[in-house]
Order: structure tokens, then sequence, then C-alpha cells
């Protein structure tokens, strides 16, 4: 599966590189087969209400870890299957990689994502080809697609990113780092107290234990390779009668055996070399190699006899060595498998019998440096928290323009920073406020959709195409700050047309230039900004509903949105009107740059 693009038309768009290239939907409703390749700015679907437009995202839903029953198998099919190619930027690939590779899957520059259902209702999901649960398909899903009008696909309506948006917004992102740092400090010293901090009973039998089992240790006073030494010993001990007799054995073989020894064979030997050894070089230098083995001999029988002397049969040296191992195997047995091992026990257990010892002294230089700590995370955390509450006004009024160019101006937007005082908490004028990695504050966005309400969280408003704006404006806003690299809108058109509408599909394509968008529209105005263009129809053959996915050209789009404006069969002065649509589109998106 790979990527074709349709379209030069989103060129220069600055994308997060991130985008989901190629969608195939097999049996899923009414659609027995669509492959839509999808460009990576503004994409349109247009097509008559009932055509299919809201399959394709519910298709992209699936992709993301929605639950799919066996209704949205199409009529006499075995199984519905959805298949998306996503190619990652480096970024998205860092941000899903860990979650994917614990799965078993393999990560480069895309991943291909199937969901099927069976028409028993069977869910099955992979991932570059490894079968995966859909809540790993859930957890990579909110990293790379928004669906606004799914809010189980919609980050925004994630309060705990609330505060990721805010920091991103206001470039903080650097500072907040600072006071992660500064907080695993804290963190990392409590833990050390906390360890020191138990119960004195506790302390004092783990003291005598520790001192107990160090003069145990010390006592036996271990050397490194004293074991094998011993072991050898035990060795020539325990069969020292039969050391001794070969030995002798030996030595008399070699030398004590009158007439009959080896050194006795060899001088007759080098005897009758030496009457004709100058007759001939060759036994001459025979005769020199015998001289050697001669000399040799003599000292290997001189060793053999010392050998014999020095062993002995010492049944209390036996007893000692014996009792000596035993004490070794002891000590292994409970402090190491090795004498090297009960050494090392016995170098830990004094540095914890030195701690415990000087646990008072230790406590109060912890003591010291987890408040110097708690100062210093505190004052990162409360320069933060101010530079955050300007971030928040400032993303206050940038929304509060959006919404006025939506027609969206009676809606309110207010982001609420909050803290908690905690008695763990970090010190703060008299107070102790609840924190974590990010610092002391908790951050919501709350909306207020009509004049006189009071502000609700956002992810408890209503769908539909009004909240589709208002999620348009605050995207827009966040454009730079949201890492989600591609957006899905559907139902945005809702209750608007005219200039409304216009604003509408500026602000889709002006967002395509840092994602892509995917967007379903009822309305010509937005659709002439598309960067690709696809219509969706649904025909009935032989009693059966198909539906179907159309790439248009830029003549069939004038087309279509001709239909947009005047219905089926569109007269000239439609035409003309949808012409001058997408040629206004066109002039604004190059005076963007584009």
């Amino acid at each position: 599966m790979r990527a074709g693009w349709l379209y030069q038309g989103a060129t220069g768009a600055n994308l997060h590189g991130a985008v989901l290239a190629e969608l195939v939907v097999r049996n899923f409703a009414v659609i027995e087969e669509v492959r839509v390749s999808v460009c990576p700015g503004l994409n349109v679907l247009t097509g008559e209400t009932g055509a299919g437009k809201s399959l394709i995202i519910d298709a992209v839903g699936a992709l993301l870890g929605s639950r799919l029953d066996a209704d949205t198998v199409r009529t006499g099919a075995q199984s519905a299957q959805v298949e998306g190619l996503f190619i990652l930027s480096e970024d998205v690939r860092r941000q899903v990689e860990a979650s994917l590779e614990e799965a078993g899957v393999q990560v480069e520059d895309e991943l291909v994502v199937i969901r099927e259902v069976s028409s028993a209702g069977r869910n099955l999901a992979r991932v570059n080809g490894r079968t995966v649960p859909l809540s790993l398909l859930r957890e990579i899903g909110r990293r790379l697609v928004d669906v606004h009008g799914q809010s189980e696909h919609l980050s925004l309506l994630d309060t705990r990113r609330h505060l990721e948006f805010v920091d991103a917004f206001g470039g903080l992102l650097e500072r907040r780092a600072q006071v992660a740092g500064a907080v695993a400090r804290v963190r990392s010293l409590r833990r050390e107290l906390e360890s020191l901090a138990r119960d004195e009973r506790e302390a004092a039998r783990e003291r005598d234990l520790l001192e107990y089992q160090l003069q145990e240790i010390e006592a036996a006073d271990l050397r490194p390779g004293e074991e094998e030494e011993l072991k050898e010993e035990r060795e020539r001990l325990a069969h020292a009668q039969a050391l001794q007799e070969a030995a002798q054995s030996a030595y008399h073989s070699l030398y004590a055996a009158e007439g009959y020894s080896a050194f006795d064979m060899l001088g007759r030997a080098q005897s009758s070399l030496r009457a004709v050894a100058n007759l001939d070089r060759r036994l001459a230098d025979i005769l020199s190699s015998l001289e050697s083995i001669a000399a040799e001999l003599e000292d290997a029988a001189r060793a053999l006899r010392a050998y014999a002397a020095q062993v002995e049969h010492d049944p209390r040296r036996l007893e000692q060595v014996e009792e000596r191992l035993e004490a070794i195997a002891r000590l292994k047995r409970k402090y190491g498998d090795t004498v090297e091992g009960v050494l090392e026990y016995a170098r830990q257990a004094r540095q914890r019998l030195s701690r415990l010892v000087s646990a008072e002294e230790e406590r109060e230089r912890l003591e010291a440096a987890l408040r110097e700590a708690e100062e210093e995370a505190a004052r990162l955390a409360l320069a933060l928290s101010e530079a955050r509450h300007e971030a928040a006004r400032s993303l206050e009024e940038v929304v509060a323009r959006e919404l006025a160019d939506l027609a969206l101006g009676h809606v309110g937007f207010q982001v609420a920073l909050a803290q908690e005082e905690d008695d763990e908490g970090l010190p703060a004028g008299g107070r102790r406020l609840a924190f974590d990695e990010t610092g002391v504050d908790r951050v919501a966005f709350f909306v207020a959709t009509n004049p006189g309400e009071p502000p609700r969280p956002l992810a408890r408003i209503a769908s539909g195409g009004e909240m589709s704006r208002f999620l348009l404006a605050l995207k827009g806003a966040l454009a730079a700050a949201d890492p989600v690299p591609t957006l899905v809108f559907d139902e945005i058109d809702v209750g608007i047309g005219g200039r409304s509408a216009e604003v509408v599909g500026r602000k889709l394509w002006a967002l395509s230039r840092r994602h892509q968008v995917l967007c379903v529209t009822h309305l010509p105005q937005i659709a002439a900004y598309a960067d690709a263009h696809y219509r969706v129809t649904k025909e009935v053959v032989l009693g059966r509903a198909f539906s179907q996915v159309q790439a248009l050209s830029e003549p069939e789009q004038a087309a279509e949105l001709a239909s947009m404006l005047g219905g089926p069969r569109p007269s000239e002065r439609m035409l003309a009107s949808a012409r001058e649509l997408v040629s206004r589109a066109r002039q604004w998106k190059r005076a963007q740059g584009a």
C-alpha cells in the first residue's frame, strides 16, 4: 500500500509530515470497495445527503480504535475492512514507537493500520502486520488524527492535554522541562528520606543483624582464591599414599632399577652412538638429542624423588582443610555464590551499617537538600504559572478573533487555571501547592455557547456544526502548538452560508498549512478552497446500494460546485459562479503565499 498524491495543490504546506496517505474501505455498509489517496493539505468530501460521506469519517474513526459491530458488514460479505497508510514524521514516530515496539510492532516511516469486523461481530486490529488490542490503537490514534464530530477521537476534549496546548502555544516547553527536572530532584530526595525514616526498632534489628553478619565474615578471614587452593590440597591429602607410590614407582623406572632403568638404557644407547658418531653427522645430532634427554630425565627423576619424600599422609591436616572448606561453604550459602561474592556482601553490609549508624546526620543533610530543592522547584513552577496566565489570556484573545471571523462572536472561550493545596506540595507563600512534573497548575478549557450562560468545560459541550466551527477556531489559534498531524471536520457548515462559509473555507485552508485536513461539507464556498476534492455518490444497481468516492479534476470540481449551487443540472450561470468561486479561492491562496 503506497501513497499517490492526487494533486500538487498542497505544495508548500507547512505540515508536521505525518499524514494519512491512503484509505481503503471494503464491504463497509453500502461501500463495496473504495480507495482514496489523500493529499497533505485540505481534502474536501462533498455529495448528496445519504451518499455515504459520514461512512468515510466512520472508517477513519475505525482506524483510530472505534468499536465496530456486525451491522457494519455489507450484506452478503463475511467481513468489513478498513485499511489506512500513515506516513510518519520523525516527531510522531518518536511519540508512538515505544508503545508499538512494546507490542512487537516494528516502526519505521510508515504505519499500515487495518481494522476488520466479521459478520459475527469479531473485531480485529493490525498494525504493520501485527495484531494489536484496540486500546493500543486508540492510544496511537490520539497522536495521529483528531476527528471533530467524534468526541472519542478529539484531543481538544481531553482535559489532560489542555495544559500541553497552553504551554506549546506560549512557547513554554523549555521552562516546563526545567520544572520537570527540579521536580525529579525533589522526588528523588523525598524517596531517600523515606528510606531513612523507618521505625527505630526495625533499624536497630537491621543494625544488629549486619553487625553479626560482618563479625561472622570477618572472623573467617577469607581471601580470594583460597577455596580453590584448599580443594587442591584436599585432593593431595586424601590420595597421599597413591600419589607417593606412583612417584616412587616412576622414579624407580626412570633411575633406580639397576641395569634396567630408563637412565641406564639411555646410557647404553649413547655409548653405542659415541663409537660411530664421528662417521655420520646425522648420528652425532641424534647423540646430542639423547644427551639432552638424559639431562631432562635426570631432572625429572630428581623431582619425583623429592615429591615422594614430601608427600605424606596427614589425617589431621586433612581434617583442618575439610573444616575450612565447610566454613567457606556455610558463608557462601548465606552471603554469596563465591568467596568474592561473600566479600562483596560484606563490603555492602559495611556501607549499609555506616548509613544506619550515621542516619541522623544523613537525615539532616537530606532534609536541608530537600528544602533547597523544593524552594527551587517552587520558584520555577510559580514563574511558569505566571507565564501560563499570560499565555492563557493571549490564547483567549486569539480564539476570540478567530470566533468573530467565523460569525461566532457570541461564543465565549476561557482558559481556566487552578491550583490545589496539598500538605505534601511545594511551598508557596505560606501554603503548599499540589504539583507534578508539569508544575503546580491545572488547566481546562471552558466555553459559553450563548450570552448570559456560565462557561462549561469544553468536554461537556454538545456536538454539531456550531461546535465544529468553534473547534476550528480553537484549532486555528493552536495550529503551531497542536502536535496532532491530521484533522477531520464533520458537520462544520451546519447553519452557515455565504460570507461565513467562505471564511470557514479560508480558515480550513490556513489550518492545512500546518496539518493535513479532511473536511465534509455541503457548501461550495468551503469546497472551493480544497487542495483535493472528492465527490461521494450512491447508486442503486440491481436493487443494491453502492457508494463510491471520486477524486475530481479541476473541471469536475467546478461542475460539482455548480451542482452544489444550483442542483444536479446547473445552468451556465451556476457554472460561471462556480468557476468564480474557484478563481477567488485560488487568488486568495496565492495572496497567502501558496
